[in-house]
């Protein structure tokens, strides 16, 4: 496959800055550029569809050990689906926990704020409750 894209054109082309494309180099999530006469990095398609890829993923929450699991298993056409969707479960299960958690989280700030008539601070019931052994 022919080399079509510089870095500038593949951050363009992703909404990625140039620093972060390197920095996915140097993590070995994209694989080193290859470089023309004047030392310019340059990419081909399948680069472009590897760097959308992390983008989404990224976009999604997976961590980057996450993604070069997903990446590995995508450099290899026979293995088995089911090692992606045992990537992806578990990854929604720590979104849905921490889901559980703001909503806890968000039902304690309304108890709170409900608790609260107004007055001067050293009346303020948030600031006691915030206060308290809890």
């Amino acid at each position: 496959m022919s080399k079509i894209l510089m870095i500038g054109d593949l951050a363009a082309a992703t909404g990625t800055k140039v620093n972060t494309i390197r920095f996915y180099e140097e993590t070995g999530l994209m694989r080193r550029a290859e470089r023309t006469a004047s030392g310019r990095r340059t990419y081909d398609v399948a680069d472009l569809k590897r760097l959308r890829f992390i983008r989404r993923a990224r976009k999604l929450g997976f961590e980057t050990k996450e993604i070069r699991s997903m990446l590995a298993l995508s450099d290899r056409p026979e293995a088995r689906c089911e090692e992606v969707t045992a990537i992806a479960l578990g990854h929604l299960i720590d979104i849905e926990a921490k889901i559980a958690q703001l909503i806890r989280l968000r039902d304690e700030l309304h108890r709170m704020i409900r608790l609260c008539a107004g007055g001067s601070i050293s009346q303020c019931q948030i600031l006691e409750q915030l206060a308290e052994n809890s």
